[in-house]
C-alpha cells in the first residue's frame, strides 16, 4: 500500500517541527546579521579616526597612505568585525537553542 495521503497527525507534527527549525534558523541568522552590522559600524568608526589622523600628522603615514590605502584599512577592519561577531552570535544562539529545545505545542 502507499503512504497515507490524507495527512496523519504524525505528518503534521513532522512538518511543524521542520517549520519550527526553519524559523529558529532564520531568527539565529538575523540576530547574527544585526550584531555583525553593529560591530562593523563601531569598528569602522574606531579605525577611521586614528587612520585619518595619522595620515594627516605622521610623516611616514602622510607619505605612504593614500586615500585608497586608508579606505582599505577601514573597510578590512569593518568586514572582519562583521564576520567575527556575526559568526560568534550565530553559534552562541544555536548552542543556546540546542539546549533549550521547545516542544511543538509551545509554538502552536
Amino acid at each position: 500500500m502507499g503512504k497515507n495521503v490524507g495527512g496523519s497527525p504524525f505528518d503534521r507534527n513532522e512538518f511543524a517541527a521542520i517549520d519550527q527549525k526553519q524559523a529558529m534558523a532564520k531568527r539565529c541568522s538575523h540576530e547574527g546579521v544585526v550584531a555583525g552590522a553593529k560591530a562593523a559600524v563601531v569598528a569602522s568608526i574606531a579605525t577611521a579616526i586614528p587612520t585619518m589622523a595619522s595620515a594627516r600628522w605622521l610623516p611616514w603615514a602622510k607619505a605612504n597612505l593614500n586615500y585608497t590605502a586608508q579606505a582599505l584599512i577601514i573597510s578590512t577592519v569593518g568586514g572582519a568585525a562583521y564576520f567575527i561577531v556575526a559568526d560568534k552570535k550565530i553559534l552562541a544562539t544555536a548552542r543556546r537553542n540546542s539546549f533549550n529545545k521547545p516542544s511543538i505545542s509551545d509554538e502552536l
